[in-house]
């Protein structure tokens, strides 16, 4: 018995916009990760602010609005960081370290974990400081008061996701998979930094 497709105008919507999103990753690969890093990181900092003021409700202590403005600095790293960034750095790595490589494996994760985190977190806490308007002596409290801070945690929980999605993920999924991973980073970083 023969197998007939449906029309993608038939299919469910889940799959309708999976097909989408391939499309658009294929045909502009660099600008549908932006786009898909500057949604996700804006919810990680939403995500962020309601867990604080659920936090806060239940002290009985006065919960602050949600900050708008703190989702769309979010939403601009996302958009003109995260998501070129990474998806350059991706590709490079696939050309400085490829699979037939001997030791790739540890090769990547050393790369990822010991350069590119650590530069990435500074980044980000300049760009927060520049979007914020901050000045450079609070950029400077900030990198003595959590950075290292911070920088532990994300080697302490990317290491294990970053090793599954550097050697296991396709390349061209990788920047989503670590979106989907930074939704619940962004939410702690958007904690720690303050």
């Amino acid at each position: 018995m023969p197998v007939q497709s449906l029309p993608l105008r038939d299919a469910p919507i889940q799959y309708r916009l999976l097909h989408q999103y391939l499309f658009l990753l294929k045909t502009h690969p660099v600008l549908t990760k932006s786009v898909t890093s500057a949604v996700l990181s804006a919810l990680g900092n939403l995500l962020s602010q309601i867990l604080e003021a659920r936090k806060k409700s239940q002290s009985d202590a006065k919960a602050k609005e949600i900050d708008a403005a703190g989702a769309a600095r979010f939403a601009i790293y996302g958009l003109f960081i995260t998501g070129p960034l990474s998806h350059y750095f991706y590709q490079l790595m696939e050309i400085w370290m490829p699979t037939t490589d001997q030791y790739w494996l540890v090769k990547r994760l050393l790369l990822d974990r010991l350069v590119f985190a650590p530069g990435f977190l500074m980044i980000f806490y300049l760009v927060m400081n520049i979007l914020e308007e901050k000045g450079c002596d609070d950029f400077i409290k900030k990198i003595k008061g959590s950075y290292w801070t911070a920088l532990k945690m994300n080697w302490k929980v990317w290491t294990p996701f970053q090793f599954i999605n550097i050697n296991f993920v396709p390349v061209e999924f990788r920047v989503l998979f670590a979106n989907v991973i930074a939704l619940f980073w962004y939410a702690y970083l958007a904690t720690v930094r303050k």
